[in-house]
């Protein structure tokens, strides 16, 4: 089967958009499928043959980059028009893009919802007054789900934030998944003197991007208050963005700058060896919609310590694998608190952790995936394309060279 995943953003861009593209993408591809990546931007020296790019002008938002247009050449505009199936996992450029190419020809049309868009609106376009925001995703969102074949949701979390802006079609709840192998077999922890710290220290990490809407602000006012009760506890911050700079002299204003380190981007093949350093995950984050960086820390055995948000708690069980708690720092503290003093209970966790994380294998995604992209290919064994579209395909390619 001829798969295409269409992203708005894709590699050198990091996130958990990117790097489940590339994980689903490697799975399918042992079943073997083929699968071609349709971005924008331009070629990257990682890229393979069938990384398909097309170029255009840069946007830029708070240091976001995102390059853009529909002027593909001839080779991409044939490809996209004999996929088997177009899986978008963006709803508006790429969206658009999977079904100005994809429905003339009956090719099936997956959407896959991986933002909270209503929050990072908020987070990103300030000025916007929220009420506006909503109103345009209830006006966009519903309408776009009606015109493909399958949409599909991370988490039942996701899927009830999807109902509640008004798609009204069936949806379908596919867990992201994570490549299990790589904590699975023996890592070497990272040093933690390179952070100046010593193994009697009980070391909280977070992982992802350091964006406004990633809420870190609360989570070190919440290492705050644990810091001034246990002189052990330490945090430490993996990755990069916007916030970064900010975030280091509010750690620096609140007296933390020896309990809290930020590592910066850390290599994706890494990642096990830096948590296999700590022993807890913590986030405050609300705009997660099925969080990998919370996935791999269970199967790290890390517990998690988390402000109670769609996506975050379809993966964390309560008072199990970690605490989920309301969104108040002092309510996170007390959580942080207990897995510091009580080492035991974070033995229970860790454990517990391990085991949950195999309910997202990532083998298992692509084959549910696969399940589904079979039953739209049954269906379009009855589309018949007219004469006029045949003459259209032609025409389009003609005019692309």
């Amino acid at each position: 089967m001829r798969i295409g995943m269409l992203a708005d953003l894709y590699r050198p861009h990091i996130s958990g958009v990117t790097i489940h593209i590339d994980l689903v993408r490697k799975a399918l591809e042992e079943r073997g499928h083929e699968v071609y990546v349709f971005t924008f931007g331009e070629r990257q020296p990682e890229d393979d043959e069938r990384v398909i790019r097309s170029s255009g002008f840069s946007l830029r938002v708070r240091q976001q980059s995102l390059s853009f247009n529909f002027r593909h050449d001839r080779h991409a505009r044939y490809l996209l028009t004999h996929m088997d199936v177009l899986h978008t996992h963006h709803p508006f450029i790429s969206g658009q893009l999977a079904l100005l190419y994809g429905k003339p020809w009956g090719i099936p049309i997956v959407f896959t919802n991986h933002t909270r868009y209503d929050l990072y609106m908020r987070a990103y376009l300030p000025l916007l007054p929220p009420a506006l925001g909503d109103t345009l995703l209830r006006t966009y969102l519903p309408r776009f789900c009606r015109d493909i074949d399958a949409v599909v949701a991370p988490s039942p979390g996701v899927q009830a934030m999807l109902e509640r802006l008004g798609v009204d079609v069936p949806i379908h709840v596919i867990p992201n998944g994570i490549d299990l192998s790589r904590f699975r077999r023996a890592v070497t922890p990272v040093d933690r003197e390179r952070w100046g710290w010593s193994s009697e220290d009980v070391v909280f990490v977070y992982l992802g991007r350091l964006g406004p809407e990633k809420n870190l602000t609360f989570l070190l006012r919440a290492f705050s208050a644990v810091a001034q009760v246990h002189p052990n506890a330490r945090l430490l911050l993996m990755g990069d963005g916007p916030e970064r700079s900010n975030l280091e002299a509010q750690a620096t204003f609140m007296g933390l700058a020896k309990r809290v380190h930020f590592t910066g981007l850390v290599p994706y093949e890494d990642v096990p060896a830096h948590l296999a350093s700590c022993d807890v995950f913590a986030t405050a984050s609300l705009t997660e919609v099925h969080p990998l960086s919370v996935i791999e820390a269970h199967a790290a055995g890390l517990p998690v310590a988390a402000v109670r948000a769609p996506g975050v708690e379809d993966v964390v069980r309560h008072e199990v694998t970690g605490f989920l708690v309301e969104e108040d720092p002092a309510a996170l503290a007390a959580a942080m608190g207990r897995l510091v003093s009580e080492p035991d209970l974070r033995r229970r966790m860790a454990q517990a952790a391990r085991e949950r994380a195999q309910d997202y294998d990532v083998q298992r995604t692509a084959q549910r995936l696969e399940e589904l992209y079979t039953r739209l290919q049954a269906r379009r064994a009855q589309f018949r394309p007219s004469w006029s579209l045949r003459l259209r395909r032609w025409w389009m390619v003609k005019m692309s060279r």
